[in-house]
């Protein structure tokens, strides 16, 4: 009998080890058996003394089950990445638990269908739509009137400059624009150009003119574009140039920085650094000199149009240069969107003042004639509602709001698309007084007229880049040097 029991204490000994080692087996086994639901002790040294520390790809894992969605990443996003006090950052709801977990991490999720989303970096370009529209009035607060609104306007104009590296501007190169023989086609001719802006740093693009039998003196858009593939090459580009071309204004297309040609002298890479935004500003400036010197060139009607990208740079050049008299920024503006490439806002831009944004921006232009388009799949997509009357109203303190508009189309999306082209023959036709006829067909715009160019037509430097001058920089850490050194013989001079 008392073998009997014995034994069976014995038994019950190794049922309770063994439901022990069960036990302590699915605590350690990983971290997905069960759903977060708080400061759960799972895993290993799940204590202080570890700072309850977990791989990040598993704490997705539990908040996937916990909250029931799935979340898209790239491996490399995740890998060696970890969450201290990972349990202690779950909330009841899942957007707080994403802010918790990823807000330290420097990391955010944007939604990707229902129930999913997609991990990314920190966006610091993108606010919430309503801490976006709270700053924008922030701002505002500040001015009331004329008076007070170019007190703001004329005190952030120098911070800009500031702000971009370009204050002093730099010495202009004194070689000549290059020019490649000219193409004639019906109604307007293209030819290419390379300007050197810095010893050996050059700006490419074309230029579409009118036919040659116009007289007096032509107006001129600046036609940057955005981050499309293709950039200037594209079919779309084209046809916007050529037909602003036939409607009788000249239009010039240009790179981006590390984009299109100048991509013989910088790798792609070099776009994503920060000196692109002073680059492509100082570019835009000195085509300004360059147009501005032409005998041909009306210099009241100077206007710069660009999507994207190419929008925020057209907000910036129409707030810093007065010489332009009409701008357009297409599928760009928004006071909770800052711009997601260095090119628009890898520079402290948007400190000056004390804080700004481009809708502010915007309103620098005022009261020259402005065009927003929006739509209704980016971050325009709430223009109407909001920005766009803080632009009337700052266009209003010139007795002006009839010069600022906005063509919202919500069903489009993100592109420069005929109906967007059309809405800017339109507004360039009215305010630089040229007759819409030109290119009209039965009463509807009409860019069948205009020859798209294959890619290596536009080139400037030749087919495989062989006219590029012997002193063309290369690479990116020459041109910070070369930057340098003109900012230096800038600051020497002004200081004498």
């Amino acid at each position: 009998m008392i073998m009997q029991n014995s034994n069976r204490r014995a038994a019950v000994k190794r049922r309770c080890f063994i439901g022990l080692v069960v036990l302590l087996a699915g605590c350690f086994s990983g971290l997905h058996s069960q759903p977060a639901t708080g400061p759960i002790y799972q895993g290993v040294n799940q204590n202080t003394d570890s700072l309850y520390k977990m791989p990040l790809v598993k704490v997705l894992h539990l908040i996937e089950e916990k909250y029931k969605v799935k979340i898209r990443y790239n491996p490399d996003m995740v890998t060696d990445k970890w969450v201290t006090y990972a349990f202690w950052r779950f909330r009841p709801s899942l957007e707080e638990t994403f802010e918790k977990v990823l807000g330290p991490l420097d990391m955010k999720v944007n939604p990707d269908g229902d129930h999913k989303y997609e991990l990314k970096s920190y966006e610091y370009y993108r606010w919430p739509v309503k801490e976006g529209w709270a700053e924008l009035d922030r701002i505002a607060a500040q001015y009331h009137d004329r008076s007070s609104w170019l007190k703001r306007r004329d005190s952030i104009r120098p911070e800009l400059y500031a702000a971009a590296g370009l204050s002093p501007l730099p010495p202009r190169p004194k070689t000549p624009i290059y020019l490649t023989p000219i193409r004639k086609f019906d109604g307007y001719t293209v030819r290419n150009f390379a300007l050197e802006i810095l010893p050996g740093l050059y700006l490419n693009g074309s230029i579409y003119s009118p036919e040659n039998e116009r007289r007096g003196k032509l107006p001129v858009m600046l036609s940057p574009d955005g981050h499309w593939p293709q950039q200037r090459y594209r079919k779309d580009c084209q046809l916007r140039c050529g037909t602003l071309a036939r409607l009788g204004a000249v239009a010039i297309s240009y790179d981006l920085f590390a984009w299109g040609e100048s991509l013989l002298q910088f790798p792609g890479t070099a776009h994503r650094k920060s000196l692109s935004l002073t680059v492509q500003t100082l570019g835009a400036i000195r085509l300004l000199d360059y147009v501005v010197g032409l005998p041909d060139v009306d210099t009241n009607r100077v206007g710069i149009s660009g999507g994207s990208g190419g929008g925020s740079h057209t907000v910036l050049m129409a707030a810093m240069d007065p010489r332009i008299k009409l701008s357009a920024p297409v599928v760009a503006v928004s006071s909770y969107f800052y711009g997601g490439c260095p090119c628009e806002s890898g520079q402290g831009i948007h400190e000056c003042g004390g804080g700004t944004d481009n809708v502010e921006l915007a309103a620098m232009a005022a009261p020259n004639p402005q065009l927003l388009i929006s739509d209704g799949h980016d971050w325009t997509a709430n223009m109407p509602e909001h920005d766009f009357p803080y632009l009337q109203k700052v266009y209003g303190y010139f007795d002006a709001s009839d010069l600022v508009r906005n063509v919202h189309l919500p069903a489009e999306s993100h592109d420069y698309g005929p109906s967007k082209r059309n809405a800017l023959y339109r507004f360039v036709a009215r305010y630089f007084h040229l007759n819409l006829s030109d290119i009209e067909k039965n009463g509807k715009i009409d860019e069948s007229a205009v020859t798209v160019e294959p890619e290596k037509a536009l080139y400037a430097f030749g087919d495989h880049g062989q006219h590029l001058p012997a002193d063309a920089i290369k690479g990116y850490d020459a041109l910070v040097k070369v930057y340098q050194q003109a900012m230096q013989a800038a600051k020497t001079k002004a200081s004498k």
